[in-house]
């Protein structure tokens, strides 16, 4: 397996080199070059397969042995999630009203990006411990992300990791998950400004090619092929828990921020398996107007929401899934791409938005009283509670059983637990209950810088980057 950027600057790249790339040199991301086919047979060999077991079936599908041969990628699987508190990893819930819902949340950071950094985390030291070489990781986060790269690499020998949080625009629990890591190797901006803003401190970083190769600069948020590529699992586990029938069409609705969650389930489809996805988004709407109308440009503003790490204007993984369904097309992507950045807008082709809309068949814009009613409906039906994010998965749910528009079986992704939300839980009226997890938080010391207004944030984050490897 080989990997090119979306832009068809940078081709063969080996899984190493993809794992230790952030943005490509041509401003592109990572892919792989082919995406591999599952029959259908293997898929119903698969129906009875734990998460981890399924996990160990998917992965080497974009590892070769020769790079990590199986026994290693196993025990690294195996270590990644003996981390988590559930041992199903992802066990799913059935609730009134046909509610299913697929629990992503029993990490160490209970959010579903734990499932994709810890296994991150592991392959970055297998190969770091190898060639002993010293990698600075960089990380723009909406709010998970951060804390679950963090505890991916934290105290690991050949990795330090920069992290930047919109400062005031995620929830408080996120917060003190990442800035009370005070080990040597984390560090963590708060940053005066939204999550889009963050990327474009970033992003001339990467592309500053000798500063880049200099400094051995990476990313693990969903800029990383690796963890799209872990993710990829939880789709053919969702469908497998869904269907009795190997072949039926499972629809898997996704709260939706940048798009990698969904770009992995677009692979997924690719891949031969049977699954529609739905994006849910908040009224930052970017990704529900591209699918709908092929209209892909930002609102003035990003507005913070109860479901904060889904307020973007910049899904920078829409880049993947124009690539995906234009069947490589790298000529396409660069020139959508290269106006939308000079331009903030640019219009999807008809043809290659009909493709998208064979897998990502619908989207659905929460509004902050969806998500609040949702929650307290969950909550009063079933004495279950769901983060604001799942919430607005559920409520598309809710709204199409309405219509009676159940042909298809549904599952909702649960993004997060709710103890991270205990803002949105209060807003929604459903009781806060006491989580000896956030208790601890409250108690730690905390360790951060601040990016304020009228800094040059991107020299700041180059001289932390200088620092670090003196």
């Amino acid at each position: 397996m080989k990997y090119g950027s979306t832009r068809g600057g940078v081709r063969d790249l080996t899984f190493e080199e993809a794992l230790f790339t952030g943005y490509a040199c041509d401003g592109g991301i990572l892919l792989p070059q082919q995406i591999p086919s599952v029959p259908i047979e293997t898929l119903k060999s698969w129906k009875d397969l734990s998460f981890v077991e399924l996990a160990k079936k998917i992965v080497p599908y974009f590892i070769s042995e020769e790079e990590i041969p199986a026994p290693d990628l196993n025990e690294l699987l195996d270590k990644a999630y003996g981390t988590f508190s559930c041992p199903e990893i992802a066990p799913v819930a059935s609730l009134k009203d046909d509610v299913t819902i697929l629990e992503l949340f029993h990490g160490k950071t209970w959010a579903f990006k734990d499932l994709a950094l810890s296994c991150v985390g592991q392959f970055i030291n297998y190969f770091c411990s190898r060639s002993k070489t010293h990698y600075t990781v960089i990380v723009g986060t909406s709010g998970d992300t951060g804390s679950a790269a963090i505890e991916a690499v934290r105290g690991l020998k050949w990795v330090d990791i920069i992290v930047l949080l919109p400062r005031g625009r995620t929830s408080y629990v996120q917060e003190k998950q990442m800035t009370t890591a005070t080990d040597k190797n984390v560090h963590v901006f708060r940053v005066d400004g939204t999550s889009d803003d963050l990327d474009l401190i970033i992003k001339p970083v990467f592309l500053d090619e000798d500063f880049q190769k200099k400094y051995h600069l990476t990313s693990i948020n969903s800029i990383n092929w690796s963890r799209i590529m872990v993710q990829i699992v939880h789709y053919f586990y969702a469908y497998l828990k869904m269907c009795d029938d190997c072949g039926r069409p499972v629809e898997i609705a996704v709260p939706t921020g940048a798009c990698g969650n969904v770009t992995s389930g677009c692979i997924a489809a690719k891949m031969g398996l049977p699954i529609r996805l739905v994006c849910a988004v908040t009224c930052n709407d970017i990704v529900s107007r591209t699918i709908a109308s092929g209209d892909f440009s930002m609102a003035p503003d990003v507005t913070p929401t109860l479901a904060p790490a889904m307020d973007i204007q910049i899904p920078y993984n829409m880049e993947r899934i124009w690539y995906i369904f234009s069947e490589g097309d790298t000529a396409l992507v660069s020139g959508l791409m290269a106006q939308f950045e000079k331009n903030g807008s640019v219009k999807v082709p008809d043809e290659l938005a009909k493709k998208i809309s064979s897998v990502i068949v619908d989207t659905f814009v929460a509004t902050d009283d969806d998500v609040k009613a949702t929650m307290l409906k969950i909550w009063k039906d079933n004495s279950y509670q769901i983060c604001p994010h799942t919430s607005t998965a559920v409520a598309y749910h809710l709204g199409q059983r309405k219509k009676n528009d159940m042909k298809t079986p549904r599952i909702c992704i649960a993004t997060a637990s709710v103890a991270k939300f205990q803002e949105a839980v209060k807003a929604a009226g459903v009781p806060v209950q006491q989580d000896e997890r956030v208790t601890a938080l409250q108690n730690m010391d905390t360790k951060y810088e601040d990016m304020e207004k009228g800094e040059d944030w991107e020299k700041l984050l180059r001289k932390k980057i200088v620092e670090i490897n003196a």
